[in-house]
């Protein structure tokens, strides 16, 4: 992706990417904060309310907090309990850890669908769509406006949202796209 944006000759200032166990997030943030020290880029990771990268991120003392239970979630890939410890080192170089909220990954999920203009046709699955669920949020809600503050989003932002699957889970995508499973008038206030 870095190297897809510099051929276009577009850089993108914000970066937001799924965090279930810590990998994904671990990797792609520990790249752009070693590849970009001298100006790292915004990093926003957005992770389920319950599982344990956003329990251990509010704890904020360095260390890894593991749930159990049922994490009640569409999205499968982000319902994680246990984290991974090696990608939770480069939890520092996060500035945000955003809620994923079910709401937010079927919007995003029907956004994705249903491109305007010409944007292309993406399939994506839940867990996928969440981080374009939560820039939209940033972007769009009233009541995240903190968070587009806190991330000096605006017009002029240039911003990466990184989706890692496609139609997981065929069911549960049709009713999301088809049926409105979640429907559009959530917000980070409701």
């Amino acid at each position: 992706a870095d190297k897809q944006l510099k051929e276009n000759g577009v850089d993108a200032d914000t970066r937001f990417v799924q965090a279930g166990v810590g990998s994904l997030a671990g990797a792609v943030v520990g790249y752009f904060a070693h590849k970009y020290k001298e100006n790292p880029p915004v990093m926003v990771a957005a992770k389920q309310v319950l599982p344990t990268a956003y329990r251990s991120a509010v704890q904020a003392d360095g260390n890894l907090v593991n749930v159990t239970g049922d994490l009640q979630t569409i999205m499968a890939g982000l319902a994680c309990g246990e984290g991974n410890t090696i990608g939770w080192t480069s939890e520092e170089h996060v500035t945000v850890f955003g809620p994923a909220q079910n709401w937010m990954s079927a919007k995003a999920t029907r956004i994705y669908a249903n491109p305007l203009e010409n944007d292309p046709h993406i399939i994506s699955g839940e867990s996928g769509s969440v981080p374009l669920g939560l820039a939209y949020t940033a972007l769009h809600d009233e009541d995240a406006k903190d968070l587009k503050e806190a991330l000096k989003l605006d017009e002029n932002s240039n911003i990466l949202v990184i989706s890692t699957e496609g139609d997981t889970d065929p069911v549960r995508y049709r009713e999301i796209v088809w049926d409105g499973l979640y429907g559009t008038t959530e917000s980070l206030s409701k």
